[in-house]
């Protein structure tokens, strides 16, 4: 009997156990197969936090039972990316997943296949309608409305008709009509500064005075919400509107930046009464900017507004973190240590290099930036020969192998991070794009470069 059969078999063997399950049995299962994964193992959390890590046999299945499961909605991730799965009480679940288009690929089956491939389909039918209406921000307010109020109606209608086939429980039906509601309403919160951004024509004053009246059925101190991915780019959107449209626009960019994330900070403050709740809002707020401005002044300014209204003071708080760690690479500073390998797995000491360098990160999931970042390296070793230049490639081992001879360059020095973690807490490299200078004896010149910037070469003179 092949695998694929003994497979299908096992499986129809738990659904029939888990029919005949005592009212008190929380006992669910959850497994599946991952095609030409990126990594041998799936993340498998509820609310960010980690239950259960696990590691793909060598067909690339994984299975697991949960002696008790509470009913709610989970996530699974094979990295970097990850899809929601809601499990009803004794559910069995199994997924499909091509991560060389995972939400495309995914498809679950078995007992609770039908609610999450409804789910599916919902984000999909969500992700096509952000992708292909970006223009609508450019119409006139009648014209704005009736296109997101025709979208908003056919999406409703797609829920409406499967809620009633389905006959989903009240609970799932939260996450489900959140979906719905939270996408439409975030169209709304974006449409007065991106109409101002893409049209140059300020529209905020022509709104009628109901147009928010939305806000008022939203329960913004719900923690089901809190770690939903509708409800935080609904939040980002919020707040970017009601701070970006303040009327305080004047300097520099990088001043607009800190203003604006500080106004997040105050809202954000005004808004949510329940702390935890306000807790997890600040921080997201603090690690968008955190990673956006690296004017180091500014940083700590801003660390000092979100420390006088967090009161998360964990342990494992990454705000806390990432302000200690940006603090270490000012200018004139020396790396902090970070093990670095070659081709052949051996440590490389940067300190052995004694010219300017220039230090990029690429990775093979991101083709088409790793294909723009050597192009603009082939660039500027024609103008600075002077300078070293080191790419550090942030995958596994395996992948670095695979795709490093695509991008090869001459006189460019091939590196990996054996340790990403440690790259990313110690540098700070939570965007790809980031790039570090280093002066000839080895301290900062500037840690928070970015090679794309048409101002990059400034740095180097």
């Amino acid at each position: 009997m092949s695998n694929y059969y003994k497979a299908v078999l096992l499986f129809g063997i738990l659904l029939m156990i888990t029919s005949c399950k005592k009212d008190d049995d929380f006992t669910a299962y959850f497994g599946g197969q991952v095609i030409n994964p990126r990594n041998n193992y799936i993340v498998f959390s509820k609310d960010d936090k980690v239950i259960d890590t696990l590691r793909l046999d060598k067909n690339n299945r994984f299975f697991i039972k949960f002696d008790s499961l509470t009913p709610g909605l989970y996530s699974f991730k094979n990295e970097p990316d990850y899809q929601y799965v809601y499990f009803e009480k004794n559910d069995s679940i199994m997924v499909s997943i091509d991560p060389s288009d995972f939400d495309e690929s995914i498809v679950f089956s078995g007992r609770g296949e039908k609610k999450n491939n409804f789910m599916m389909e919902l984000f999909l039918l969500h992700e096509a309608d952000r992708n292909k209406a970006y223009n609508v921000y450019d119409k006139e307010f009648p014209e704005f409305v009736k296109s997101i109020d025709s979208t908003y109606q056919l999406r409703k209608a797609f829920y409406e008709k499967n809620k009633a086939a389905i006959n989903w429980s009240s609970d799932f039906d939260f996450y489900a009509s959140s979906r719905v509601n939270l996408n439409y309403y975030t169209k709304k919160e974006y449409y007065p500064y991106l109409h101002f951004r893409r049209t140059g024509k300020e529209v905020k004053s022509k709104l009628p005075g109901n147009f928010y009246d939305f806000r008022k059925t939203i329960n913004y101190n719900d923690t089901k919400l809190l770690h939903y991915s509708p409800y935080l780019r609904y939040l980002t959107a919020m707040l970017n509107n009601m701070a970006i449209t303040k009327d305080h626009k004047s300097g520099s960019l990088e001043e607009e930046l800190y203003r604006d994330n500080i106004e997040k900070l105050n809202i954000a403050d005004s808004v949510f009464s329940n702390q935890a709740v306000k807790n997890v809002v600040l921080n997201n707020i603090a690690f968008s900017y955190l990673l956006e401005d690296q004017n180091i002044t500014n940083n700590k300014k801003f660390l000092d507004r979100y420390l006088q209204l967090s009161t998360d003071d964990s342990g494992d708080n990454e705000i806390r973190k990432i302000g200690n760690a940006i603090q270490l690479l000012k200018e004139g500073r020396k790396l902090p240590d970070v093990k670095l390998v070659d081709g052949n797995n051996k440590p490389f000491d940067i300190n052995s290099i004694k010219k300017e360098t220039v230090i990029f990160f690429w990775t093979g999931c991101a083709k088409a930036q790793a294909e723009m970042v050597y192009e603009k390296i082939n660039s500027l070793k024609k103008t600075y020969g002077n300078v070293a230049f080191i790419a550090v490639n942030v995958d596994e081992a395996t992948e670095w192998k695979k795709t490093v001879t695509q991008f090869s360059s001459q006189n460019v020095l091939q590196l990996r991070a054996a340790d990403f973690k440690a790259l990313r807490e110690k540098w700070v490299i939570t965007k790809i794009n980031r790039t570090i200078i280093l002066n000839p004896d080895g301290t900062i010149k500037n840690a928070f470069a970015n090679l794309m910037d048409e101002k990059f070469e400034e740095s180097l003179k």
